[in-house]
This record gives structure tokens, C-alpha cells and sequence, in this order.
């Protein structure tokens, strides 16, 4: 096993950092590793937002459902969608590309890119020995974000990436096996199959919350899961996006 490997299967969310600002070394090395995921067609459609202020922290710490560690961390990213400099480009080329921009497919190509970028970051982070956290609750209130961060058309606030010298120890989380997310050659749809697999996870998952909480958390994975999606939520997103400029074909 290497050390990047050794890496990767270390991964943990960190919710307690120091108060200790990363060096604008580290940010650059950051940004210089997550622009250095693959991209689709050379196209780089997205974005990365640095945010050191403190008063943008805890407003985006509000925004996101009140997590303390969106305001308190080295530092904070934002990592967005982003369709703005390419529609400039075509104004630049006098070449008419909206009908493009617009679409489902491009749309699609700024989330994979962003978030090939951000995963290489998060690498990059822990390599350093700095522990990451990545923010989806920054879409809670995507208008509010939007209008705070100033982002113009074609752009859009996907997920935040708190990094930061960790002042905690957290356990690693259980993954799902791996012959339940790798398939050979075809999907496995046997049903019966599945539901063993998911049931010998739900004892997996159940044990480790009831250690890590002296028994006073015992839930399932498949209980954890059916309870959150079983309300829809950020309804409001498909509406945001088509007024960004994309999904209008």
C-alpha cells in the first residue's frame, strides 16, 4: 500500500478544526491540485470560491442549517458550477453557444467537473494532514448563498469544503461492501441478494453507531436512509438552475 492509498482509505469527516488559518501556500497547492482533475473536453466548467471573512463564514454557516464548522476552519471553498467565462468566450469568438449552455447535457458536465476538482482537493488537503469536511447544506438557501458569493449567470454554488488542521478524533465511518457497489460486466438487480447484503450492512452500521454513542444510537442504514429521502427536500432547485441559465433543454 502506498502512502496516497493510505490516504484515501484513512478518510474521515473532520467537525472540529483549530483555530489556526491555512497558509495561503497551502491554498494555492490545494487549488493547484483540484485544477489538475480530469475534465471534460478541456472544458474546466467550474469555479472555486475562497472564503476567509468572518462575518461571510458565519453568514454562510446560518445558510447551512447552523453548522458551527462552516464559520470555524482554515479555510473555507466553495466549489460552483460554472458556465460564465465560456459564455464570454462566445461573446469573445462572436459565436452563439446559449442553446449549448443551456442544456442538460453541459449542465451535467459542470457538476462531474466540479466535483472530480473538489475530491482532488480534499486528497491534497489530507495529504497535507489537514482534515476536510465537505458542506452540502450551502444549497439550504442556494439563492441567498448565490447573491452573498456575487455569482453571475451560469454559475451555481454546489457544495462548500471546510478545510483545516483537525482538533478532533473521529471514527471511520463503515462503507457499504464492495461487491454492492461493484458490479462486473452487468448490474446485479437480484433482488434477494441486495436485501442480504443490505441487512448483514444494517448490523455493520448499527454497531458502529451503538459503540461510538455507549448505545444510545443504534440506527439502521436502511432506517437512516428511508427517513431522509422520504421528505422531499430543497424543492426549490430545479427552479434556481433553469434561472442560472441551465436544464432549459
Amino acid at each position: 500500500m502506498n502512502e496516497i492509498i493510505e490516504t484515501l482509505l484513512n478518510h474521515r469527516s473532520i467537525r472540529k478544526f483549530k483555530d489556526d488559518p491555512l497558509p495561503d501556500t497551502q491554498i494555492e497547492m490545494i487549488i493547484k491540485s483540484a485544477q489538475m482533475a480530469s475534465t471534460s473536453s478541456f472544458i474546466q466548467a467550474y469555479s472555486i470560491i475562497g472564503v476567509k471573512n468572518n462575518e461571510t463564514k458565519r453568514r454562510l454557516a446560518s445558510l447551512a442549517g447552523n453548522q458551527p464548522y462552516v464559520e470555524k476552519n482554515g479555510h473555507f471553498f466553495v466549489f460552483c458550477a460554472d458556465f460564465y467565462r465560456h459564455e464570454l468566450a462566445g461573446k469573445m469568438e462572436k459565436v452563439d453557444i446559449t442553446k449549448t449552455l443551456q442544456s442538460t447535457e453541459k449542465f451535467m458536465v459542470a457538476l462531474i467537473d466540479a466535483s472530480l476538482a473538489a475530491q482532488n482537493a480534499a486528497v491534497a488537503a489530507e495529504s497535507l494532514g489537514l482534515g476536510i469536511c465537505y458542506i452540502g447544506g450551502i444549497r439550504n438557501e442556494i439563492e441567498e448563498v448565490s447573491e452573498l458569493l456575487k455569482l453571475p449567470p451560469y454559475v451555481i454554488p454546489l457544495f462548500g469544503l471546510a478545510v483545516g488542521v483537525p482538533d478532533t478524533e473521529t471514527d471511520k465511518k463503515p462503507r457499504l461492501p464492495i461487491r454492492h457497489v461493484y458490479h462486473e460486466e452487468v448490474y446485479n438487480e437480484k433482488e434477494q441478494e441486495i436485501l442480504a447484503q443490505l441487512d448483514h450492512y444494517n448490523y455493520v452500521v448499527s454497531g458502529y453507531y451503538s459503540k461510538r454513542t455507549n448505545g444510545k444510537r443504534s440506527d439502521r442504514w436502511t432506517e437512516q436512509m428511508t427517513n431522509m429521502l422520504s421528505i422531499p427536500k430543497r424543492t426549490n432547485m430545479k427552479v434556481f438552475v433553469q434561472n442560472k441559465g441551465f436544464l432549459k433543454d
